[in-house]
């Protein structure tokens, strides 16, 4: 008897860069991502200079982008992120469910590491790509 084993779609919610057409834009990486849809997440933002981190939980929302990936693109996410099994980096990875254009998605989103937060600005908005359009020409 043979039993076919089938791999359940991942998810990853990007929030800066990794969004679409920004510096790290997803879909540039391969294989090409699957663009599920605009969507929020409950967490804090906070300024980073040339780019934001998010901390889960809270009453704020934070904005960002949802696409269906592949381990392999996982890994390559990893790597841009800097999230090494043996390593306590900037970014951790969490898994969180969305609420995506009517359905539930549960997401991988990489996570600031809290010791980075401190003393950050937050940006109230939670829209790290509008934020970042209404501070043009602020020196960074």
């Amino acid at each position: 008897m043979t039993t076919t084993i089938t791999q359940q779609p991942s998810y990853v919610f990007v929030y800066g860069t990794l969004c679409h057409g920004q510096k790290r834009d997803i879909n540039g990486l391969q294989p090409s991502p699957i663009f599920m849809g605009r969507c929020k997440i409950s967490g804090t933002l906070y300024d980073l200079g040339n780019y934001p981190g998010v901390r889960l939980g809270g009453a704020h929302w934070v904005w960002g982008e949802v696409y269906q990936i592949t381990a392999q693109l996982e890994q390559q996410l990893d790597e841009i992120e800097e999230v090494w099994p043996q390593q306590t980096g900037e970014y951790v990875k969490r898994q969180v469910v969305v609420q995506c254009d009517g359905r539930e998605l549960i997401c991988l989103v990489y996570e600031l590491a809290q010791t980075y937060s401190e003393g950050r600005d937050v940006i109230t908005s939670g829209d790290w790509i509008n934020w970042q359009r209404s501070s043009v020409g602020r020196t960074r």
